[in-house]
């Protein structure tokens, strides 16, 4: 069945990286435009992060993470990838990853990332 599984989430001090995965099956990857999501501790809205297009070529960011995150896919391994620097406390959050069927959304379970000194 189609699946999207996050990794990569942890605890990181302020100005940290990391790197997030997002691992497809269940359809043809290459085919699909994919986007990254976050929701906050006590939020119910998830914030949009980033999108990639199908090729890869194309790419778009929330003014909040832009020139700190970069989004990248490898379409042979049927991920794509959220790469993360000079992370803040704020960044800290649930990140999920998406793509869209038509009409319908399709999610990962997340990851959770934490930015704490």
């Amino acid at each position: 069945q189609v699946q999207l599984v996050e990794s990569g989430g942890g605890s990181v001090q302020p100005g940290g990286s990391l790197r997030l995965s997002c691992a497809a099956s269940g359809f043809t990857f290459r085919n699909f435009d994919m986007s990254w999501y976050r929701q906050a501790p006590g939020k119910k809205e998830r914030e949009f992060i980033g999108y990639i297009s199908s090729s890869g070529v194309s790419t778009m960011f929330a003014d909040s993470v832009k020139g700190r995150f970069t989004i990248s896919r490898d379409n042979d391994k049927n991920t794509m990838y959220l790469q993360m620097n000079s992370l803040k406390p704020e960044d800290t959050a649930m990140y999920l990853c998406k793509t869209r069927f038509g009409f319908s959304s399709i999610w990962g379970q997340g990851t959770q990332v934490t930015v704490s000194s």
